[in-house]
C-alpha cells in the first residue's frame, strides 16, 4: 500500500510537471496579450485538478494493468506457438480497442453532423448514426488488419519501413481519387485511432511478442504497430467514402 502510494505521488508530481508548460502558455496569452480575466476562475481550478488526477491515474493504470496484461498474453501466445490464433488475437485486439476509443466516437459524431449539414447525408438521426457506425467500423477494421500485419511482420522480421513507405504511396493515389468530402476525416482518423485505449496495449503486445521470439530485438521489431494503426485508417476511410459518398 504503501509504494502504491508513493508510486502515485509521483506520477501526480510528474502530471503537474507534464501541465506546467500548457498551463503557462494559456495564462500568458489571456493575462498578457488578450488581457482579460480568466473566466470562471473555480471551475478552471476544478478542471485543471480533474485532468491532473485522471492523468496520474491513467498512467499508473498503465503500469500496473494494461501494459503488464498486454506483455504476458503477447508471451503466452508465442510460448503456445500457435501462429493463427496470435494473428485472430491480434486483429481481434486491433478492432476491440478501436471501436471503444472516446476520441474515435467523438470524431465520427461530428463527422455524421457535418456531413448531414453539408447535405451529404439525410439528416435524420437515424442517417447520421448509420454514418459514424460506418466510420467507426472502416477504422476499427483498418486497425485490426494493421495490427495483424504488424503482427506478422514481427514473426517474419519483415523491415516496417516497407510497409509505411507502401502505405503512404497508396494514400496518395488514393486522396486523388477520394471524395473531397472524406479525405480530410480519413487523415484525422489515423491520428484519433491511436490514443489512450489502443496505443498501450498495442505497444505492450508489440514489445512482449518481439521479447518471446529468439532473434527478435524488441527496440527494433517490437515498436512500429502504432505507425501502422495510424496509417491504414486513411487507406479505409477514403474507401468507404468512395463507396458511400
Amino acid at each position: 500500500m504503501r509504494n502504491t502510494l508513493i508510486k502515485l505521488i509521483k506520477f501526480l508530481i510528474g502530471s503537474i510537471r507534464d501541465l506546467a508548460p500548457i498551463i503557462a502558455v494559456v495564462l500568458f496569452f489571456q493575462l498578457a496579450v488578450l488581457q482579460q480575466p480568466l473566466p470562471n476562475i473555480g471551475q478552471l481550478i476544478v478542471g485543471v485538478l480533474f485532468v491532473l488526477l485522471g492523468l496520474t491515474f491513467f498512467i499508473h493504470g498503465l503500469e500496473q494493468g494494461l501494459f503488464p496484461i498486454g506483455e504476458s498474453m503477447a508471451h503466452a501466445f508465442a510460448q503456445k506457438g500457435s501462429v493463427p490464433w496470435l494473428l485472430i488475437f491480434a486483429f481481434a485486439l486491433g478492432f476491440g480497442t478501436t471501436v471503444a476509443e472516446p476520441a474515435l466516437i467523438a470524431v465520427a459524431a461530428e463527422a455524421a453532423k457535418v456531413a448531414a449539414d453539408g447535405h451529404l447525408i439525410n439528416t435524420t438521426d437515424a442517417a447520421m448514426a448509420e454514418y459514424a457506425n460506418g466510420l467507426r467500423m472502416s477504422v476499427a477494421l483498418s486497425v485490426g488488419v494493421a495490427i495483424l500485419l504488424g503482427v506478422l511482420r514481427i514473426l517474419k522480421g519483415w523491415p516496417v519501413q516497407w510497409f509505411i513507405i507502401g502505405g503512404y504511396i497508396l494514400v496518395v493515389i488514393m486522396t486523388a481519387f477520394a471524395p473531397e468530402e472524406i479525405i480530410g476525416i480519413a487523415y484525422d482518423s489515423g491520428g484519433v485511432t491511436t490514443s489512450t485505449i489502443t496505443v498501450p496495449l498495442v505497444t505492450a503486445l508489440g514489445v512482449g511478442l518481439a521479447s518471446s521470439i529468439k532473434g527478435r530485438n524488441p527496440m527494433i521489431d517490437g515498436f512500429g504497430l502504432i505507425a501502422l494503426a495510424s496509417l491504414t485508417p486513411m487507406i479505409f476511410v477514403m474507401a468507404y467514402g468512395m463507396i458511400v459518398l
